[in-house]
């Protein structure tokens, strides 16, 4: 599994339409063949910054960065982010799905 992690940086007056000016390029990720995950969440510290954890196949992220969406996303966003996003990117052996946390367990 690629797992992919990105902190993205909004200019103040772009903040609150984030999630709609990603929401095409959400939906068409989680469409793609090899696609686990995308999803988005908003910091509680501090309101300009998103967080996207993402994850593929094995095989699947080549496919997205080649993607006319990706493609788009790279030429529009820039516009509305106060900074280059942050990104961490790890493939990790034999998993596919999110474990279990073992040191805190639900019965």
């Amino acid at each position: 599994m690629i797992l992919i992690v990105v902190k993205f940086t909004t200019k103040p007056d772009w903040s609150e339409r984030w999630l709609d000016l990603v929401s095409d390029f959400t939906q068409a990720t989680r469409a793609e063949p090899g696609n686990l995950w995308f999803e988005w969440s908003r910091s509680t510290e501090d309101p300009n910054e998103f967080v996207l954890v993402e994850a593929f196949a094995d095989d699947g992220a080549g496919p997205h960065v080649t993607s006319e969406h990706f493609k788009e996303a790279i030429r529009t966003l820039p516009e509305a982010l106060a900074e280059t996003p942050r990104i961490i990117n790890v493939t990790i052996d034999g998993a596919d799905d999110w474990s279990r946390m073992s040191e805190m367990t639900v019965e």
